[in-house]
C-alpha cells in the first residue's frame, strides 16, 4: 500500500491557498508517496483550472517524485447533489463534472464524491432533506456522472461521511451495486466509520468496492470533537490493516488530517508521516 496525504493537511490547504508545487515538495521530503489535491473555490485546483494548467501540475508532481492519488473537494457541503433546490443541485452537478475532468487531466484515477446529505452536522442552519429524496437524487446524480467518468477512466468513490446517509456498510454496498459498474465504488474513510460502527467490519463487507482509503483516528467518547492524530484514538489499526490485506487492497492510504495545528501547522504532516510508517508496518 502507498503512503499518501491530503492537500488539506498542509497550511493553507483548506483555503486552497497553498501552492500545490510546494505541497508536493514538502510531502516528498516527509516520505510520502502521494498527495490528494482538492478542488477549491480558488487556488491551483479550482473551477477555473484548465487542462493545460492541470497537466503542468502533473509534470511538477512527477519531477518531484510524487503521485497524485485522487481528487477530493469540500464544495459539496455548500452545493449538495441532493439539495431541495433544483438550482443548487445543478450547481453541484457542475462541480462534480469539473471534479472528474480535473482528475482525468491529472491522471488521478479516482475522485471522492459526497453523494448528498440529509443534513450538515457542522451547520445547524442547513436544510434537512428527506432520506428517500436523498437516495433518489444521489442515484440520479451518479447515474448522470457515470458516462463521463467511464469515458475518462475515472473511478467515482462514494465517501462514508457524516451526512446521515449510507450510514452502514450494507446500505453503502446496495447503493454502489445498483450501478453495476467498476467505475462506481467507495472512498472508505476509516475515522468516519467509527461514529456508527467498526471500520474493519465495513472493509470486510465492502471488499473490492473500495477504490481509495482515507485514514483518520477517532475517540468515540468525544463525539463530534473526537478526531485525533493517527494512533491516538480508538481505531483498531491491526484489525483495519488485516481487513484491507484480506480484501486484497493494495492502493493508496491517504491521511486526511485537519485542521492543522494552530501553533505549529507544519508539524502535522511530519507527525502523520511517522504514524503512517507504524501503521504500514503492522
Amino acid at each position: 500500500m502507498k503512503k499518501g496525504i491530503s492537500y488539506w493537511s498542509f497550511p493553507g490547504g483548506l483555503e486552497g491557498t497553498a501552492p500545490l508545487a510546494e505541497v508536493f515538495k514538502k510531502a516528498k521530503a516527509l516520505g510520502y508517496d502521494s498527495v490528494e489535491p482538492c478542488l477549491s473555490a480558488e487556488g491551483d485546483v479550482s473551477l477555473s483550472t484548465t487542462e493545460a494548467s492541470a497537466k503542468e501540475l502533473v509534470k511538477i508532481a512527477k519531477d518531484t517524485g510524487i503521485e497524485i492519488s485522487s481528487i477530493a473537494t469540500g464544495m459539496f457541503w455548500d452545493k449538495s447533489l441532493t439539495a431541495n433546490d433544483p438550482k443548487v443541485r445543478a450547481e453541484a452537478m457542475e462541480i462534480a463534472k469539473k471534479l472528474i475532468d480535473v482528475a482525468a487531466w491529472m491522471d488521478a484515477g479516482a475522485v471522492l464524491l459526497v453523494p448528498g446529505a440529509v443534513d450538515v452536522f457542522f451547520n445547524p442552519a442547513a436544510e434537512v432533506v428527506d432520506y428517500s429524496d436523498v437516495w433518489q437524487r444521489a442515484t440520479n446524480a451518479v447515474a448522470e456522472l457515470l458516462p463521463r467518468a467511464e469515458a475518462a477512466g475515472i473511478e467515482i468513490g462514494i465517501e462514508n461521511v457524516w451526512n446521515k446517509f449510507l450510514v452502514g456498510p450494507v446500505e453503502m454496498r446496495e447503493f454502489v451495486d445498483q450501478f453495476n459498474s467498476p467505475y462506481v465504488g467507495t472512498y472508505f474513510d476509516v475515522g468516519n466509520a467509527m461514529l456508527v460502527g467498526y471500520p474493519e467490519q465495513w472493509i470486510k463487507l465492502l471488499g473490492k468496492r473500495i477504490k481509495r482509503v482515507h485514514l483518520k483516528d477517532f475517540r468515540r467518547a468525544a463525539g463530534a470533537a473526537g478526531f485525533v492524530d493517527l494512533l491516538e484514538g480508538d481505531v483498531n489499526w491491526p484489525a483495519v490493516m488485516s481487513a484491507l490485506k484480506n480484501i486484497g487492497y493494495n492502493g493508496y492510504l491517504t491521511a486526511e488530517m485537519l485542521p492543522t495545528y494552530p501553533h505549529a501547522p507544519e508539524l502535522l504532516a511530519k507527525n502523520t508521516s511517522n504514524a503512517l510508517d507504524v501503521i504500514l508496518g503492522i
